[in-house]
């Protein structure tokens, strides 16, 4: 049964109020970390806060289009969108242009659009599609195989560009999942495998292998909830690790203390594997499984991160690590990015007076790092009201997906919280060093036509489900 209602009425205006506030805060700073005595306009169309003011507009009439379109037309239409993307995609390959050395912009009637941005739109609104249908369940092979696709075919293309942080970005789909069904133990499972990526780029193999064989023992024990087998299993490694020492004390050969743990863990592993045989311990052997894939994973991420990262790259993951220093080089950005940041102090050096800015300290600064130009103009306070405003937004989402009666927009709305969330987490992390610069925008405040637009359509198509989520009577 269908009633009619006032869409005007309906709209979420807390979120549209922190949209604008932040477009319109963002626009600013833009304005700040361009700023020159010679052009003192903030209209100025030959300069980035003038063409972001442009892109500010053309989002403006985006939204009167949203909501002049049915809803039902998201829904029907979601899977020619998603074609559509995929064809751009493809298109940025064959005919587009390299900006940064990635190949991941084309241009369209004298525009430069980067497909990746809206792609993520894409990708939310079909996985919202299909997982909204009729008699989907998402722990069958079919539907893991079937968003692995939706998810995974895009990724694949934008590696290809390649652009690594854009393509990092999809993975904020699993919380998406998560709120769908998918079993706690899978989101546990992919933290434990993103800290034995960290691991593996701190640690030595070998002391990263005999972590994970400690792991499995205390694993074997809770699984089974007879921590006798884990105490004999770390009896074992122990006294195999003993027995090594004394015998290569004794030998010619000396090898050092990660080595020997590792030829201890492997005999550990053997005698293991026939305690299990003998006692007959339930899921031991698929532990043991997953210990030998994760050893393998270890020698994966050493492949990838010296065959598949460019040599730029390693660097910046090395000095977030602080693997190495390097002030002038590729650590340039994030260095000068803190410097700025912590030059503000609590109220900061006051709008448009920030020296860091005005003499191009910050490469990039209106766009990848345009949070250090608030930290540095406004100081603690400024970067305070970004945080909560975007927090606030954040949390917003989630309510507002929660209350939906249809799946589709609820699923769509999670969707839209972890892109924004994502690329907000990361984008701060990023210029105060506590993750590697991956070059991401920060939505609504960067510069960028492309990311403006696709993040406006992104939260205000949301915003239109919403506003009609009382159309159909419970």
């Amino acid at each position: 049964m269908i009633r009619k209602l006032n869409i005007f009425e309906e709209i979420d205006w807390i979120s549209v109020g922190i949209y604008f506030f932040l477009v319109i805060f963002g626009w600013m700073n833009i304005f700040a970390s361009n700023y020159n005595e010679q052009f003192r306009s903030i209209f100025d169309l030959h300069q980035n806060y003038g063409d972001q003011l442009v892109w500010i507009l053309v989002s403006l009439i985006l939204i009167v289009v949203i909501f002049a379109l049915d809803h039902r037309f998201f829904y029907f239409f979601t899977y020619p969108i998603y074609s559509f993307a995929i064809l751009l995609l493809i298109a940025v390959l064959l005919f587009g242009s390299k900006v940064h050395g990635s190949k991941s912009w084309i241009n369209i009637f004298g525009f430069g659009l980067q497909p990746s941005e809206f792609v993520k739109i894409a990708v939310a609104l079909a996985v919202a599609r299909y997982l909204s249908g009729y008699n989907v369940k998402l722990m069958t092979w079919k539907s893991i195989g079937i968003i692995a696709g939706i998810i995974g075919l895009p990724v694949i293309l934008i590696i290809i560009q390649p652009d690594f942080g854009t393509a990092i970005v999809f993975s904020c789909f699993i919380f998406v999942l998560y709120r769908e069904g998918l079993p706690g133990w899978i989101l546990g499972f992919s933290i434990f495998t993103a800290v034995v990526f960290l691991m593996t780029l701190l640690l030595p193999k070998t002391v990263v292998i005999v972590l994970l064989f400690a792991c499995s023992i205390i694993f074997i024990g809770i699984l089974n909830q007879k921590y006798t087998h884990s105490l004999y299993s770390a009896m074992v490694l122990i006294a195999a690790y003993g027995l090594l020492r004394i015998i290569f004390y004794f030998s010619p050969f000396k090898p050092d203390i990660y080595m020997i743990w590792l030829i201890a863990s492997v005999i550990s592993a053997v005698i293991l594997i026939f305690i299990v045989i003998w006692k007959k311990i339930q899921n031991a052997f698929f532990v043991l499984t997953v210990l030998f894939v994760f050893i393998g994973f270890t020698y994966s991420v050493d492949y990838v991160f010296h065959k598949v990262l460019k040599p730029h790259q390693q660097t910046r993951v090395n000095i977030l690590l602080g693997k190495e220093t390097d002030v002038k080089g590729v650590g340039y950005n994030l260095n000068q990015s803190k410097i700025a940041i912590g030059a503000g102090g609590f109220a900061g050096k006051g709008y448009l007076r920030g020296t860091q800015t005005k003499l191009n300290y910050v490469p990039e600064q209106s766009t990848d790092f345009i949070f250090c130009t608030v930290g540095e103009e406004w100081g603690f306070i400024g970067v305070v009201f970004v945080i909560v405003a975007f927090s606030v937004l954040l949390l917003r989402m989630i309510v507002l997906a929660e209350r939906q009666r249809s799946a589709f927009a609820r699923i769509y709305g999670y969707g839209v919280f972890s892109i924004l969330f994502f690329h907000f987490a990361i984008n701060i992390a990023m210029t105060i060093g506590l993750f590697p610069v991956i070059g991401i925008p920060l939505p609504f405040f960067s510069y960028g036509g492309s990311s403006m637009i696709a993040f406006t359509i992104l939260l205000f198509l949301f915003l239109r489900l919403d506003a009609v989520r009382k159309i159909y009577l419970k």
